[in-house]
Parts: structure tokens; C-alpha cells; sequence
């Protein structure tokens, strides 16, 4: 697995370099006792460290059974699972896997699915806690369609949160969609959302912790003859 730096967190990175090393000069040429200068150092050496944790951006391979699979889109924690009706995009009942990220995970998106990106939305909204199940629907948020190559559609859903409300879509309608590639990034913690047909095997549970683009949250049933 090979991990950069993502580009969204280049300008954030450079600015907080330079704002962390401006402070820590000043704190150094003017506060004493020297104990002060060191913990200023100490705690910035790791916010900084923290940031840069955060804007990882792993490249993944799926080394397991592509057909029919679902992985998981983020690093997270498996926090809904159930069965409700989407009503904005699919308009029909579905089976609803949500993981929700920390500021400690990576924030990268991945696709769930192999297929081929079919809508791309962006809904404006609030920015209630993403951890909350309203926030699905009221936060603002980027959905994403996915068919399959036998036709099913699959959706997915980014959802900004109270921290977290810069959302990043780089799916395009008619380009093609491997669960390896990223679909976007979310910053400062939030939630991915998948809609799932009903009759989907699910392998995962609430409170299962997940890695994007590897974990198979998922595994789509045959297509009926």
C-alpha cells in the first residue's frame, strides 16, 4: 500500500507550517521561562503531526473476489445499518450502510462498487453532527450513482458535518468507477453513506471498523434469470 499526501491538504499544510513556525519563534525570542517555548514546540510538532495524519492519501488494492463485491468507501466505524426508503434519487426501499469517520481517520473516498458513474448531485444543507441518522438527508451533502455492469444501481452518498463542511467530488457522470480509485475526500471528519438493494448479502455489523477500498462491507446477489 503506498501512501501520499493528499492535494487538498497542500495549502493547508504549507499554511499551518508557516503559521506554526512563526509562532514558535516569537515564543522562543520572547517568553521565559524556556519551559514555555517547549511545550509551544511540543504541542505544535504534533498538531501538525495530526494534520498531516489526517490528509494521508493511501493508494489501495482489493486483493479479494471483485464479482459483485462492496467495499467499504472510507476508514471508519460502521455506524447505521438498516433498512429505509431513499427517497431523493432511487425513491425506493434499500438497505443503508453508513461509516462515519474521525479527524484521526483518513478521509479519502473511495468507490463502493465497479461500474459506471451514472448521476452526480450536490445537495445543499445544514450541518447537524454526521454521526446523527437526520444528517443522511438534512446536511448538506454529494450523492453519487453507480450501475453496475449487470444494471443495478448503487448509491452513495458524502455527508458534510458540524466540523467537517468541505465536501470534494471528483466522480463524473459516464466515467468508469473502480473500487480502488477515489471518488472524492471529506475534511475534518464526516460520513459516507451506500444504498444497497435489498437482497445484498451484508458482512459487516454496527460499531465494525472499515478501511476504504479493501473491506468487504458487502456482496451483491445474482442477478435472477
Amino acid at each position: 500500500m503506498k501512501v501520499k499526501i493528499h492535494s487538498e491538504g497542500n495549502n493547508i499544510l504549507i499554511i499551518l507550517l508557516l503559521m506554526l513556525t512563526v509562532i514558535n519563534a516569537l515564543a522562543w525570542l520572547f517568553i521565559r521561562p524556556e519551559a514555555i517555548p517547549v511545550i509551544f514546540s511540543s504541542l505544535s510538532l504534533i498538531l501538525y503531526l495530526l494534520v498531516l495524519n489526517f490528509f494521508r492519501s493511501p493508494r489501495r488494492t482489493f486483493t479479494g473476489n471483485r464479482e459483485r463485491v462492496v467495499v467499504s468507501s472510507v476508514d471508519g466505524r460502521v455506524v447505521a445499518l438498516e433498512r429505509t426508503y431513499e427517497p431523493e434519487v432511487l425513491k425506493r426501499e434499500v438497505i443503508q450502510l453508513s461509516v462515519f469517520m474521525t479527524i484521526l481517520n483518513v478521509h479519502a473516498n473511495w468507490f463502493p462498487v465497479d461500474g459506471t458513474v451514472e448521476l452526480v448531485r450536490h445537495h445543499q444543507g445544514r450541518f447537524y453532527s454526521a454521526y446523527l441518522p437526520k444528517s443522511s438527508i438534512e446536511n448538506e451533502r454529494s450523492t453519487i450513482v453507480i450501475r453496475t455492469a449487470d444494471g443495478r444501481r448503487i448509491l452513495v452518498r458524502q455527508i458534510a458535518g458540524a466540523i467537517a463542511r468541505r465536501i470534494v467530488t471528483y466522480a463524473e457522470p459516464g466515467e468508469e468507477a473502480n473500487i480502488e480509485d477515489h471518488l472524492g475526500f471529506i475534511k475534518f471528519g464526516s460520513r459516507v453513506d451506500i444504498f444497497l438493494p435489498l437482497d445484498t448479502e451484508i458482512n459487516v455489523k454496527i460499531g465494525d471498523k472499515t478501511i476504504g477500498g479493501i473491506t468487504e462491507v458487502a456482496r451483491l446477489a445474482p442477478i435472477k434469470s
